[in-house]
């Protein structure tokens, strides 16, 4: 299969290339620069030139290709809304060059899309919050679109997905935890985040497109939830800074822009993934490599 990877460059792309490639697969990825196109090139990759405004590449890259895994996303939160919307665009021009063709289109969200019961783990059947209460369920809208158009679209919704080096969300969250010389978690520090080792996420994402399941929805986690409290701990343990709870209403200040995460319960479950695909993640969990974090002995 000929696989075109958007995102191939990336923490996740770069795994998921890796995994295609070794399964047997061929892969077409984009790059924006020489410098990524030459890594890429050195994985085995075939390189194709362009970028998330380059619409006209994307469709280029679906086309000569026997389907799509779209991970490519700004990741820069003062434009989050923006980024949202302009994910909503990608999938579109992605979609209009593989429709009626039956070719996969693997497209990315967030297992917080499915956060609807209170308390209780998002489920991949569950009803799914809309864009205007979560940006980024843009892109679960436009999937939904693009498949009323003809297009054999599944969803694959992450987690924290981490290794020693990133960790999603928390990636940056260490950075705010340095700057301010403390830790903190919200109230009780409960409410759970889930998560995901970066390759496990990659295979999951290649038995997705080898099933190409319409209309499927997965969710990449390993661990259900971990309590933020636990993750403010591991990180205060490696950074050598004390730990501490904040209220609420402090949040906004102490956290900026990751205040619409820090304190919410956002527990994800993969029992249904599991089951469907044969997925089985092995890798080390979240506080494991939190407490391997690299670059932070002092």
């Amino acid at each position: 299969m000929r696989v075109f990877v958007t995102g191939a460059t990336g923490f996740i792309g770069s795994a998921v290339v890796k995994d295609l490639i070794t399964a047997g697969h061929q892969v077409l990825g984009l790059a924006r620069s020489q410098e990524k196109a030459a890594a890429l090139a050195a994985t085995g990759a075939e390189v194709l030139r362009g970028s998330l405004e380059d619409l006209a590449s994307l469709k280029q890259g679906a086309t000569q290709s026997d389907g799509v895994i779209h991970l490519a996303f700004n990741h820069d939160f003062s434009k989050f809304v923006a980024n949202c919307e302009d994910d909503r665009h990608v999938i579109k021009a992605l979609g209009s060059a593989l429709a009626g063709s039956n070719r996969p289109l693997i497209v990315t969200s967030g297992t917080p899309m499915a956060n609807t019961v209170p308390g209780q783990p998002a489920k991949e059947d569950n009803a799914t919050v809309g864009s205007d209460v979560h940006p980024r369920a843009a892109s679960e809208e436009e999937a939904r679109s693009v498949a009323a158009g003809g297009v054999n679209v599944s969803v694959v919704r992450l987690p924290q997905v981490h290794d020693p080096v990133k960790q999603g969300l928390i990636t940056p969250l260490i950075e705010i935890y340095r700057a301010k010389g403390v830790c903190t978690y919200v109230g009780d520090g409960l409410n759970r985040w889930p998560a995901a080792y970066v390759l496990d996420v990659a295979s999951l994402y290649r038995l997705a497109i080898e099933k190409a399941v319409p209309n499927a929805k997965y969710h990449a986690v390993g661990e259900e939830g971990v309590p933020m409290r636990d993750i403010a701990q591991a990180i205060g343990r490696r950074l050598r800074l004390p730990v501490k709870s904040i209220a609420p209403e402090e949040a906004q200040a102490y956290f900026g822009w990751l205040a619409m995460f820090a304190g919410h319960d956002m527990p994800a479950s993969s029992e249904q993934t599991r089951r469907k695909l044969g997925w089985e993640p092995i890798g080390p969990g979240l506080i494991a490599d939190l407490e391997q974090l690299r670059g932070f002995d002092s």
